[in-house]
Order: C-alpha cells, then sequence, then structure tokens
C-alpha cells in the first residue's frame, strides 16, 4: 500500500508547525525522518495518522483521501509506535500486545482466538515470544520497545510509523530494534520512522527525508541527501560523513558514518 502526503500543512489549532510538506512511502520501503527537536516530526506523524487534522494538503493511502476515515479504519491500516512509553498498570506483555487487535474488534469485546493469535504471532516475528507472560513494566528498555511494535503489528497494518523508536535504548538494542525494522520491511509493510541519529538511516533506510523549521528540505536516498551540508543545516555544528570498509560477514563494500567536529560549534 502507497502512503502519499502531498502539501500537508501540519500543526495545531493555535500554532502552525510545519506546511508544504510532500512525499511518500511505497510498500516495502524505509524512509527516515532526520530534524532537530522541535522541527516537528512528532506534530507531522500525528497528522498523517489523522490524530490531528491537516492544515492544507491531503494525507491518501491507495490513492484515497483520509480526511473523512474513522480512527478506527485509519488503525486498521496505519499502525502507530510512540516514543518511550511508561506503563502504569501491570499488564503482561501479550495483554500488551493485544491492545493492538482494538481496532478489528467490536466495543466492549473480548479478544477472539484469532486475535490471540495474531498476537502469539506478533511476539514470534520479533523474537520475544518468551516475554509473553512476564509483567511488561519489568522488561528491559529494548524488550519494551519491541512489545510496543508487536502491539503495532497485532494491528495487521500496512503502514508503520514509528516515532523515535530507538530513543533511550543502549548500542545493543538500538541496532536489534534497527534490523527488526528491515525484516519487517521485507514483509512488505512500508516504514516512516524519526531518529536523531543519521548514522541510523544509513543501516536501515531506504530514503531520508529532512525537517527543517516545518519544511522538508531534502528528501533522497541517504548517501545523497545527509551530507556535511545538509548536517550542519539541521543540527548547526560541522560534521565528516566518512565512507569506511564494511567487515567481511556484513553485506560488503562500504558504509558511511558521522563523525562531528568537536568544539567547532557555531550558532550562525
Amino acid at each position: 500500500m502507497r502512503l502519499a502526503v502531498q502539501g500537508l500543512g501540519f500543526g495545531y489549532p493555535s500554532k502552525a508547525v510545519g506546511r508544504n510538506a510532500s512525499f511518500a512511502l511505497e510498500a516495502g520501503e524505509v524512509l527516515c525522518l532526520l530534524g532537530p527537536n522541535g522541527s516537528g516530526k512528532t506534530t507531522l506523524f500525528k497528522t498523517i495518522l489523522g490524530l490531528l487534522p491537516p492544515q492544507g494538503g491531503t494525507v491518501s493511502l491507495a490513492e484515497q483521501n483520509i480526511a473523512n476515515w474513522s480512527h478506527r479504519q485509519i488503525a486498521q491500516v496505519m499502525g502507530y509506535v510512540p516514543q518511550a512509553h511508561t506503563a502504569y498498570f501491570p499488564f503482561t506483555v501479550i495483554e500488551t500486545v493485544l491492545m493492538g487487535r482494538t481496532a478489528h474488534m467490536n466495543l466492549f469485546a473480548s479478544p477472539s482466538r484469532h486475535d490471540l493469535a495474531v498476537a502469539e504471532q506478533a511476539l514470534a516475528t520479533l523474537g520475544i515470544s518468551h516475554l509473553r507472560d512476564v509483567i511488561y513494566t519489568r522488561t528491559s528498555g529494548g524488550e519494551r520497545q519491541l512489545a510496543l511494535i508487536a502491539r503495532a503489528l497485532a494491528q495487521e497494518p500496512r503502514i508503520l510509523v514509528m516515532d523515535e523508536p530507538t530513543a533511550s535504548l543502549d548500542f545493543g538494542n538500538q541496532m536489534l530494534v534497527l534490523d527488526q525494522i528491515r525484516t519487517l520491511a521485507k514483509t512488505g509493510i512500508g516504514i516512516i520512522l524519526s531518529t536523531h541519529d543519521p548514522d541510523h538511516a544509513f543501516l536501515c533506510a531506504n530514503r531520508v527525508a529532512m525537517l527543517h523549521e516545518g519544511t522538508l528540505v531534502r528528501l533522497g536516498s541517504p548517501d545523497e541527501t545527509i551530507t556535511s551540508e545538509s548536517l550542519k543545516l539541521l543540527y548547526g555544528i560541522d560534521v565528516n560523513v566518512l565512507e569506511v570498509s564494511a567487515h567481511a560477514g556484513s553485506s560488503g563494500g562500504a558504509v558511511h558514518v558521522c563523525v562531528p567536529t568537536l568544539g567547532a560549534h557555531q550558532t550562525s
């Protein structure tokens, strides 16, 4: 399924945040959104998901404008993984993942055997079936993030919107989540995610969109989009984008890494 954003204005009733955003996401593609704090990434995602009304332009799925779709209809097509989530009730992991089935259930209905099977499959897909009966709040940060992704998968979405899915995770868990993102994309799910680390885009994205003060200033492949000049524009610091040889056990070839020049920050 194709997600198309055309001329989108986004913000809140008393405040415009962004304007004229246009891009598309194809099935099986990973699009990474880069931008500093306050650039409008989360607000853009909430508008795409129908949680905020557009201030102009359109959001379309399979060439259908979703402006008049209900939240339930949207949730049956698009899954959402929010930023770091703190739970206050002692739900188990399987109960947390089952919450993703509400978009497919009647009001006040209990989960069916099919709903449970879908939730179990989501756990298996992410390799966390062993956490099934563990209290969600007692899992590690990486496990908790994978459980949130499993909850979104339980919606059986065609599109996944992920708001900083690696935030607050240690290095190993960041790589675990990025690897799962690439694996999910191979199943045909279109994924759009935000991150503060441009190296993550090199690792998992097909394309990169850069958001600066509410405007998309760059859109293209990671290699052509993530440059010293574009990173200086976004973050106001000097960054060297270097090409290094990949390990023999990887996909081979070369990879790119971003190395900031410490002490070279300028306010201009």
